[in-house]
């Protein structure tokens, strides 16, 4: 009997879709024609994350006739990413690439991130150099957080947010994702040293259905900045992150006591009638500073017991569709 080997995949295409069934056919057609003609081994993984419409179908459909297609059948809509973390975790590729599924990132751009990639680098980033976006509600919030994004990173990339970007396996397959925090991969990763470009790419008007994303987000984004600073500098050591804001309490406390202890002993001026609001204050801020520090110590332990811990998902798969197990059905 003759054995055969299936060839190593060298490539997935990671997409993340939530009611895009107006696209979902066009652009499975434009990626399978874009990865067949780099001539690589390849696999498109669509997760669909809890879509409304007839999304999840259409996707089964494709899968049935097309081996290369994986489905990744999300129990509910958990956001974009978790969805791209089961992306990922599904992905057996090389190489990864992940974009959005409404058509504005094009397929047929992947073969530049394939270039970078091959050049060396561990990460390749899109940006949308010429945005289409609204001016007040997209692009100055957006240009004001990749600006901060940069200078807490430290990675001198322009476009944070875009999920059109390429991967080495090896390096995405140790990052952790939960919250919101895809937008900022490359700067989780540039912690380990990988090699991060950044590659122009075409930005254009979504062409069917509305955007998922509101004024609402650019809130969300400043509270992942918080986030981004604090798993970049102090994830391993809280207790110097609280402990800071805990010394400034203190010595602020102190201060206060000590002048008004000062005019006390020295001036003999009664405390609660000349500095009662300040002496409240002091032992207000006294006590801050010691909650601050019991956080820390707290953080400290949680940190020991995240690093310590086996991984949990942030999603629950309720079926991977292929098409020997859609035949089977």
């Amino acid at each position: 009997m003759v054995s055969f080997v299936k060839p190593t995949i060298e490539c997935s295409v990671v997409v993340p879709l939530y009611n895009e069934s107006a696209v979902v056919v066009e652009l499975y057609s434009r990626l399978a024609r874009t990865m067949t003609g780099t001539g690589l081994y390849y696999e498109l993984i669509f997760v669909d994350d809890g879509s409304s419409d007839n999304t999840l179908e259409l996707l089964k459909e494709i899968a049935a006739k097309d081996s290369k297609v994986v489905v990744v059948e999300l129990r509910r809509n958990f956001g974009q990413t978790p969805a791209l973390a089961a992306g990922f975790d599904t992905a057996r590729g090389q190489i990864i690439i992940s974009m959005d599924g409404d058509l504005q990132h094009l397929p047929e751009e992947i073969p530049n991130f394939l270039e970078k990639i091959n050049e060396g680098f561990d990460v390749v980033s899109g940006w949308r150099k010429q945005r289409v976006d609204n001016l007040v509600m997209r692009k100055i919030p957006s240009r004001a957080a990749n600006w901060i994004a940069s200078k807490i990173s430290g990675v001198e990339i322009h476009d944070f947010g875009t999920t059109f970007k390429a991967y080495r396996r090896d390096v995405i397959e140790q990052l952790h994702l939960y919250g919101e925090m895809h937008r900022f991969i490359p700067a989780l990763l540039a912690a380990s040293g990988v090699k991060i470009v950044e590659i122009p790419i075409t930005n254009i008007v979504r062409q069917s259905g509305s955007s998922n994303y509101g004024l609402g987000r650019t809130f969300r984004v400043v509270f992942d900045l918080i986030t981004l600073r604090f798993l970049l500098e102090y994830i391993t050591r809280p207790l110097h992150f609280f402990g800071r804001a805990a010394m400034w309490c203190i010595g602020a406390s102190f201060l206060m006591a000590a002048y008004v202890l000062f005019d006390k002993f020295y001036y003999k001026v009664p405390i609660f009638v000349a500095h009662g609001p300040m002496a409240g204050l002091a032992a207000v801020l006294l006590l801050v500073g010691a909650i601050f520090i019991a956080t820390g110590l707290i953080g400290e332990m949680i940190s020991r017991v995240y690093f310590e811990s086996s991984n949990k998902k942030i999603y629950s798969v309720r079926k991977i569709h292929r098409r020997d197990t859609l035949t089977a059905d």
